[in-house]
């Protein structure tokens, strides 16, 4: 699509594409995550390894196990400031209260829009009788996936809902950025070392460095060193893993490398978001990854390496 669409229109053919994912999901199993350490079960930890008749992959669904996202809102005006509050409810229908704190929060909203663009990692706050509230902003015109990550108290595991909002418009998609292994963010450099093979578990490692120097002391963030979420092209099949290890755990190093164990379900186009925090701020680096190809060597650079290109 090379001009701008109404959203009315775009949406419409979104709908379509979806509901074909999410069918296609039950056959190829889940985007799951696994460390060979057994470090974190903290966003992903619930999914399974992916095989056949397996369940729908994360995301996909505003209700799971009798629990419902349900938003007091479901459209925005683009590039303005918006309160936006939304319930988790309950088999009961009613809103859930009690929730298992996952990597410090009780709940995590993670947003992007459907091109993969206009990503935001936001922790709500809880504003009574289960209501969760947080000022946002959706920059462009666009249909956009929010992701609530939570555990309820009584919820047989973590959940991942997911829910469409729309910020009405003219909107042309933006087109997926190029697979490379770099990416740069406020004067940062991280380098992805790794490659995503399908059904099998894949060791990411992302190098941080600035100045062309090794960052070394990345400070933790929500209990990990980094957090790394997955989208996949086209249905957003969702999965958000931690790092192998933990701050204070005595063996793990605060940067320059952060490794995951990462396993997706099928060959196709992947964004990844890596949020790092230095410096007391969070930061965000994004890579395109394409599963079932050749990936970037897996050698990884030694601590003290710097880039040259």
């Amino acid at each position: 699509m090379n001009t701008a669409t109404k959203l009315g229109v775009y949406a419409l053919g979104l709908a379509v594409v979806f509901g074909g994912a999410a069918g296609a999901g039950k056959i190829v199993g889940p985007v799951g995550a696994t460390a060979d350490t057994g470090g974190h079960e903290g966003h992903g930890a619930h999914a399974a390894p992916a095989k056949a008749g397996g369940p729908i992959p994360g995301g996909l669904q505003v209700s799971q196990d009798g629990y419902t996202l349900s938003p007091q809102r479901t459209t925005f005006t683009p590039g303005e400031l918006t309160d936006f509050r939304f319930t988790v409810n309950g088999p009961d229908g009613k809103p859930v209260t009690r929730f298992t704190p996952l990597h410090g929060k009780r709940l995590h909203l993670i947003i992007a829009r459907r091109d993969l663009s206009g990503f935001q990692h936001l922790h709500p706050q809880e504003v009574g009788g289960g209501v969760w509230a947080v000022a946002l902003v959706l920059p462009k015109a666009g249909t956009y996936r929010f992701f609530t990550d939570v555990h309820p108290e009584g919820a047989k595991q973590q959940l991942t809902l997911g829910t469409d909002i729309a910020a009405p418009g003219d909107f042309t998609p933006a087109p997926l950025p190029k697979a490379e292994p770099f990416a740069r963010v406020d004067g940062y450099e991280v380098e992805l070392v790794g490659s995503l093979v399908p059904g099998r578990t894949s060791k990411l490692t992302l190098w941080v460095s600035r100045n062309g120097e090794s960052v070394t002391n990345i400070q933790p963030y929500l209990e990990a060193y980094g957090h790394l979420v997955a989208l996949r092209e086209g249905d957003m099949a969702y999965l958000h893993v931690h790092p192998d290890g933990e701050p204070g755990d005595g063996k793990t190093r605060p940067g320059p490398g952060i490794t995951f164990y990462a396993e997706v379900p099928s060959a196709g186009a992947y964004r990844l978001y890596l949020d790092f925090q230095h410096e007391g701020k969070v930061r965000t680096a994004e890579f395109t990854v394409n599963a079932g190809t050749a990936g970037t060597p897996a050698k990884e650079p030694e601590e003290g390496h710097t880039h040259t290109h």
